[in-house]
């Protein structure tokens, strides 16, 4: 679990990884509580998904990279038998995300957000509207763009990727920053700093985060609250900072040499993320966000975060709390075993989560390249930490069913360390300052679903990761997972 940890009362602000129990959940193990279905697909069909979106009638649509946008019907037959797919628009620019917005579907391609238009209702875009344009465009490889969104006010967000490996030149106007569009297809800049922020998401009150990537000013992937004047950590999008309608100005030549936690206390809008994803532990190219909205039929995480990741092929959960007006999150293992990179998520109408996959030949996990699968709860709660907050001396964990007080509330039943990370140009960060903590008291409250940890020399701004070996369930068992 990763989190950043704002203090409760001003005391604290760290961030935070938990990981849970006893030896590493198998997928079979997953399996008994969240089961993955593949979806057929015709041969004749590339299904590279580059956003995925439900329509009010309970079909799929899905957008792909080779620039397509597929309806598919029949998604969530158990097993599926006779999953059907229409074609509705073709000739995208390598469009990258896709939602339903008033009765139409929006999807960005490289150089515009494009609203798709049915009028006469035959499922085939009629009309292909540019809903915003402007942003700078070079032909570089990785100027990706990213949604959109919509925020509860009926405004797109958008993300631009930086161009990596290319000459920074005129053209290429506000690549790293995080656009707000109005209806009008008006848009500004909102947060500057990104580098490949493939994916875009709300949480359950309508705020707005991003995922990045690792690399150069990134030690690890991030989880982002994207806010107005917010710079995220990557240098080349400061270059923007002298364009009317910047939200923040150039903080100068960044200095070397400092860790991400001493990079917040001196470059002035430089802001530490919710949360890191700690290289490996926690996926390694986190992809896309999608908030738990279904109203429990999801499981018991509702209003949670999950977060797919590219390499690993794997989906992560996230919990957020909001202290002093900012957020902070602990990140846990969800699931494993996808048959290729997972890259975008949508819940269904039933509530069981559609996962789009494509690898575009680069290396994940899993036996295929793309593809279609869908993860049913199987009504079955898994025995897991299901929130960790903050507290000034420690923290205070919540389990998804209730424990065994001996255990839980033995110290030797954790382990905590916490460690930070260098701000650097190079590409990603090892783990540094690692330092081993002391669990100094446990207490489990009287309905044995919450247990009180009081830890000794937590650090400011730190990741803590904590292991959570000898806890058992009242039933004898222990944490679905953990790490080794």
């Amino acid at each position: 679990m990763v989190r950043r940890s704002v203090p409760i009362i001003g005391i604290l602000w760290a961030a935070l990884l938990v990981l849970t129990v006893a030896p590493l959940a198998t997928a079979a193990e997953e399996s008994d509580y969240y089961r993955i279905v593949t979806l057929p697909i015709p041969d004749d069909i590339r299904l590279e998904v580059g956003g995925l979106a439900t329509l009010p009638d309970g079909r799929i649509a899905a957008a792909t990279r080779s620039g397509d946008v597929w309806l598919i019907e029949n998604a969530t037959d158990d097993p599926p038998g006779d999953v059907r797919y229409h074609r509705f628009a073709s000739g995208l620019h390598e469009p990258l995300g896709l939602s339903f917005h008033k009765g139409d579907l929006y999807t960005t391609q490289r150089t515009e957000v494009t609203r798709l238009s049915d009028s006469d209702g035959d499922d085939r875009a009629d009309a292909y509207i540019t809903a915003a344009k402007g942003w700078g465009v070079t032909g570089n490889y990785h100027e990706y763009a990213y949604g959109p969104v919509f925020d509860p006010e009926g405004d797109m967000w958008v993300t631009l990727n930086t161009t990596i490996g290319g000459k920074r030149v005129e053209d290429d106007a506000w690549r790293g920053w995080s656009l707000k569009v109005k209806p009008d297809g008006s848009w500004a800049p909102v947060s500057g700093g990104l580098r490949s922020p493939a994916g875009l998401g709300l949480n359950a009150a309508g705020d707005v985060f991003a995922i990045d990537h690792q690399g150069n000013w990134f030690p690890v992937c991030p989880l982002l609250h994207l806010r107005e004047g917010v710079f995220h950590g990557h240098a080349d999008a400061l270059k923007d900072c002298e364009r009317p309608g910047a939200t923040f100005e150039h903080p100068g030549k960044l200095p070397s040499g400092l860790t991400v936690v001493e990079a917040a206390e001196r470059i002035g809008p430089y802001k530490l993320p919710v949360l890191w994803f700690p290289y490996r532990k926690m996926g390694m190219g986190s992809t896309d966000i999608l908030c738990d909205t279904t109203g429990g039929k999801f499981g018991p995480f509702e209003n949670q975060l999950f977060v797919g990741d590219f390499t690993m092929a794997l989906i992560s959960r996230v919990w957020l709390e909001k202290v002093g007006g900012a957020y902070q999150g602990a990140c846990f293992p969800f699931r494993d075993g996808f048959q290729s990179a997972v890259f975008r998520m949508a819940f269904g109408k039933d509530g069981s989560m559609f996962v789009g996959q494509t690898n575009r030949g680069w290396n994940s996990q899993g036996s295929r390249t793309y593809g279609l699968q869908r993860l049913v709860w199987t009504g079955r709660t898994p025995f897991e930490i299901k929130t960790m907050s903050a507290r000034p001396d420690g923290f205070a964990l919540t389990f998804t069913k209730p424990v065994d007080p001996e255990t839980a509330g033995d110290p030797d039943a954790y382990r905590m360390s916490s460690y930070t990370y260098h701000y650097h140009q190079s590409y990603g960060s090892d783990e540094i300052k690692t330092k081993q903590l002391n669990i100094r008291s446990v207490e489990v409250s009287d309905d044995r679903r919450t247990v009180r940890l009081r830890i000794d020399g937590l650090r400011t701004g730190y990741v803590h990761e904590l292991h959570a070996e000898g806890v058992r369930s009242a039933e004898g068992k222990p944490l679905l997972h953990a790490f080794g």
